[in-house]
């Protein structure tokens, strides 16, 4: 199934696909061949952005950049990822986490690498969950003897 996007086609032939998480953020991330697009789509608002504008930041740019970076193949990949939920620092984790994994799917010789690099790993932190009788998850109301 060839799928046809603004600017990308996407097929079985020349995608790798990964799925990132961080925090609340899902990214589903596909590496596409023969193009240096950087694409993203936000699913709350429906629309397509170029990456770096995307992510405001070039801290974040760089960050998501680095499995690309660390392996040699950054002018070889476009990325078209789709992104919901959570802020744009843990969207940007997502997106990282899954270019790692798609290039997994192109290469499973560079697992080596991004292990070393700790880019396997799933940064499994999440919000802890708010308590009855507190404010927030620790924070409690201030305590009064009368």
């Amino acid at each position: 199934m060839i799928k046809q996007l603004k600017d990308f086609k996407i097929g079985p032939d020349n995608a790798f696909y990964g799925t990132g998480r961080r925090k609340e953020s899902i990214a589903r991330v596909w590496l596409v061949k023969d193009t240096n697009k950087q694409i993203v789509k936000a699913k709350d608002s429906g629309k397509e952005f170029d990456l770096r504008e995307y992510l405001q930041r070039e801290t974040l740019y760089r960050k998501v950049m680095f499995p690309l970076k660390l392996t040699g193949l950054e002018d070889k990949f476009g990325i078209y990822a789709t992104v919901e939920g959570g802020g744009i620092s843990g969207q940007a984790e997502a997106i990282m986490y899954g270019i790692a994994k798609a290039l997994l799917k192109y290469d499973p010789e560079l697992r080596q690498t991004l292990k070393k690099a700790g880019l396997l790993t799933r940064d499994a932190r999440e919000k802890e969950r708010k308590k009855y009788g507190l404010m927030k998850a620790r924070k409690g109301y201030r305590w009064s003897k009368r």
